[in-house]
Parts: C-alpha cells; sequence; structure tokens
C-alpha cells in the first residue's frame, strides 16, 4: 500500500534502506558510521555499501573523526538535503492521498491499530501513559459487552452475566449515579461506576480492566475516583458486591479500606462461585 517494497521509493532511484539513511542523517548529522549502523541495525559491509553509493551520487560526505581517525563521520550534502526534502514531501502527499479516503472514524481506527501493533511487539515493560473520563455514548454498551467476553473467557461465566450486567447498565441514572472510563493510547481500557443505593450508602459497581492496561495502576485509579465521588456526594457508606475468584481487584478493594462483611456460596453458567459483600466507612480516615 505505501510502495516500500518496489525498487524505488516514491518513484526515486533509491531502496528503503537508502532512503532511510538519508532520513537519519536529515533529522541527526554527522553522525558516526557505527552509531548509523547500530540505529537502523544494518550490516556493516550493507551499510558501506549503501554510503558508497550515496557518495558517488553526491548526496553524502565522509570524513574521518577529528577525535578519532578510526571512526568516519557522514553528513548530508545540500544535494542530500533537498533530495530527502523532496522525498519526505512526496511521503507527506501519498500518507495524505490515503487517509483522504478515509472519514474521521476510519483514520482514529488505523492510528489506534498501528499504535496496539506497537504495544503488542513493543516492550513489554514501556511506560504508558492513561486517562480517566466520564462516560459517552457508546461507552455503555461496550461494558456490557467486555464484561460478558471477558469474564466468559477467564472464568467460564455465561451469557447470563452479560444479563446481569446489561440490566445494572441499563438502570443507570446519571442524574444521581457517576461512571469513568480509562483509556490507553484512545483505546477503553477499564471503567467503574458508583451508584445509589440509598440515601446515606452508595455502591460500587463494574469495575473492570482490560488484560492488556493490567499494571499499569488503573484499577486503583478508577476505584479512588469513586470513592472520591461518593464523599463529595455526602455518602456516609460504600459497599460491593465481588467473587473471590477475582484476587486482583480484591486486593485494590482492600488497599482502598474495604473489608470483607459477607460471602455465600453460588453457581455462574454451573461454574461454582463464591460471592462476596464488602463495605467501607466513608466518614473514617484514610
Amino acid at each position: 500500500m505505501i510502495g516500500v517494497l518496489q525498487a524505488g521509493m516514491l518513484d526515486s532511484p533509491y531502496s528503503l534502506a537508502e532512503v532511510r539513511v538519508l532520513f537519519e542523517l536529515a533529522h541527526t548529522a554527522p553522525m558516526e558510521t557505527g552509531e548509523l549502523r547500530a540505529q537502523l541495525d544494518l550490516d556493516a559491509g550493507y551499510l558501506s555499501r549503501i554510503l558508497t553509493r550515496l557518495d558517488g551520487d553526491g548526496l553524502v560526505s565522509r570524513e574521518r573523526s577529528a577525535s578519532d581517525a578510526r571512526k568516519q563521520l557522514v553528513r548530508l550534502t545540500a544535494a542530500g538535503a533537498e533530495t530527502f526534502r523532496s522525498l519526505d514531501g512526496r511521503s507527506a502527499e501519498e500518507i495524505e492521498r490515503l487517509l483522504s479516503r478515509l472519514p474521521d472514524e476510519g483514520q482514529e481506527r488505523l492510528v489506534t491499530s498501528m499504535a496496539t501493533i506497537r504495544q503488542v511487539l513493543g516492550s513489554e515493560g514501556a511506560q504508558r501513559g492513561y486517562v480517566i473520563r466520564p462516560p459517552r455514548t457508546g461507552d455503555l454498551g461496550w461494558v456490557a459487552f467486555r464484561h460478558g467476553d471477558l469474564y466468559a473467557r477467564e472464568y467460564g461465566w455465561g451469557t447470563g452475566f452479560e444479563q446481569l450486567v446489561a440490566r445494572i447498565v441499563g438502570d443507570l441514572d446519571f442524574s444521581r449515579d457517576a461512571g469513568w472510563i480509562a483509556e490507553v493510547n484512545g483505546e477503553r481500557a477499564g471503567c467503574v461506576f458508583c451508584v445509589r443505593q440509598d440515601e446515606t450508602t452508595a455502591k460500587l459497581r463494574m469495575l473492570l480492566v482490560e488484560p492488556s492496561a493490567r499494571g499499569l495502576g488503573i484499577g486503583r485509579r478508577l476505584v479512588d475516583e469513586c470513592l472520591r465521588h461518593a464523599k463529595a456526594e455526602g455518602y456516609k457508606r460504600i459497599t460491593l458486591w465481588t467473587r473471590d475468584c477475582l484476587v486482583s481487584a480484591r486486593r485494590i478493594y482492600q488497599a482502598a479500606g474495604f473489608e470483607l462483611e459477607s460471602e455465600e456460596k453460588g453457581t455462574e453458567n454451573g461454574v461454582e462461585v463464591t460471592e462476596q459483600m464488602w463495605s467501607r466507612d466513608l466518614q473514617a480516615t484514610s
């Protein structure tokens, strides 16, 4: 689609690897050949052949380093800089042509999908930011869908559980209730809701964090938002219903000051579960 497999990039006589060399030199010059090789992960002999060709075309110049004669510095010539500007402009035009065919929603899906690829194939330890926002149109359907799909996959709970979540979602009244959606790279990654149980008691409901976003502190942050809201609304107590198999969620609740009130055996789609009720006094110091 973007022409990188053609003999020449952007109707030029230069290959993808040669244009990448021009790109690096246009943004960081001069560069030592060893640094350039490491940046592009190229074989030393292959890079040498590329530089020889670009040098022969008058696009780069090479010289020995003044500090270390064993090292060679490479930089773009004026002709090389102009060639790169021309290729960069053509690249922008080609991208604009591709994206102009897509509606805004399609462009957003494309960019988000590219971010997902980088996330999945990138470093597992890479730090990722997230945002917490109020629910928007379309979020409530996602909440029911993700609860049904995720818990069916992880615990074997069936359609009945999804229907339960859908009923809870359908009963939300945002004149008195509140909710928060977490996003990572523009994609929904979690949710939680604070609903009115009675005049003095709030209930934390439907806490969920996507597996791909776990470990970022999103669950803890969502619970904190729920607690802050409940206190601000003047509730004296907050409760929640969960199941003992949701170990990570239980740890978050305990860290937030919730205490186990009661539990009893139950079943979900033929799977034995232990239902638990937790609560916390909102007037207590935390």
